[in-house]
């Protein structure tokens, strides 16, 4: 009679015990990947902001058909995008890192830091993160006309021939005003240190969006340069000063913004002004015969109609800011 009555107490006990470990081992495992993601040195805000942006992998999987083929957008060194349709209707983006990505867990925690408090219509917006099952996912808000690039450069082989001057303009105040936001407007003060043509992403309406601040530095205060020894960024568009010496400043992302214009203007790939007999400096050096060249008027996109357009470099070389 009393064994029974133990047994009818310690049953249900033990029982609910092994239940409880059960469902914690189920949520720390559920958590782990996350966790694995180094945060040190972030404050409780910046971790709380990074926690808010958690998506789960079954999630991702479904919006994508399991990352399918018709799906994707694009593949870089860094991996693969593909197209996704949330449940609620929204469309988004999804960029699978893969196992050997340039982009590590520091430049990843670099970017949802960053991006999640980052609010700005020439900005991409960071929607989630995803680190379950050994994958890196970010999921951003999607971009129907891609990268600049494959526009401009003609990847995308009808769409230069639409891409008039008067929406190259727009093309690049919307950069214009997103870097101003970046360097003066925002709480932080963000240099994007890798800002080129691939980087910048149009909406329906041509809209820039930059995107990708894996490589970004946060200035405090009254800083107002920085010297690294891990050069980091793309050859064409880095700074001389910063390739050489390892120098990065707000004037940096002008001087790959100066050549982004280039870029816009002429429909030409930077490389395509490479002169290999000046291998220190043949960015700016080639900046310089531009510049002269932009006296007489002779950079257009004979693309655009077959003939170029005169004066239509001095559309481009007045302000953005309305």
């Amino acid at each position: 009679m009393a064994i029974g009555m133990v047994l009818a107490i310690a049953i249900p006990l033990v029982t609910a015990f092994v239940l409880i470990c059960i469902i914690c081992i189920c949520i720390s495992r559920r958590r782990k990947p996350f966790v694995k993601l180094p945060l040190h040195g972030s404050s409780l805000e910046e971790i709380a902001s990074v926690e808010s942006l958690l998506l789960d992998i079954s999630t991702l999987r479904f919006a994508t058909s399991n990352f399918s083929e018709e799906n994707k957008l694009g593949e870089g060194g860094f991996g693969a995008v593909y197209k996704g349709l949330l449940t609620d209707g929204r469309e988004i983006a999804v960029k699978r890192l893969s196992a050997s990505s340039s982009q590590g867990f520091r430049e990843l925690r670099n970017e949802l830091v960053l991006v999640a408090k980052l609010q700005h219509r020439n900005l991409v917006r960071l929607l989630g993160v995803c680190l379950e099952e050994q994958e890196k996912l970010l999921v951003y808000e999607y971009v129907p006309n891609r990268s600049l690039d494959t526009i401009l450069f003609g990847i995308i082989s009808s769409s230069t021939q639409n891409l008039n001057w008067g929406k190259r303009n727009k093309i690049i105040g919307g950069i214009a005003r997103g870097l101003q936001y970046l360097h003066e407007e925002s709480q932080l003060k963000i240099i994007h240190r890798d800002l080129k043509a691939s980087n910048i992403l149009l909406d329906a309406d041509l809209n820039s969006k930059i995107s990708d601040f894996g490589l970004a530095r946060l200035f405090g205060g009254d800083q107002t340069q920085c010297t690294t020894n891990q050069v980091v960024g793309t050859f064409g568009y880095m700074a001389p000063e910063y390739v050489m010496h390892g120098q990065f400043s707000i004037k940096s992302d002008v001087y790959s913004f100066g050549i982004l214009v280039l870029e816009i203007v002429a429909g030409r790939k930077n490389s395509d002004f490479s002169n290999s007999e000046y291998v220190e400096d043949t960015v700016s050096y080639e900046v310089y015969k531009t510049r002269e060249a932009w006296h007489g008027q002779k950079i257009s996109d004979r693309r655009e109609n077959g003939e170029g357009e005169r004066g239509s470099i001095g559309v481009s070389k007045r302000g953005w800011g309305e």
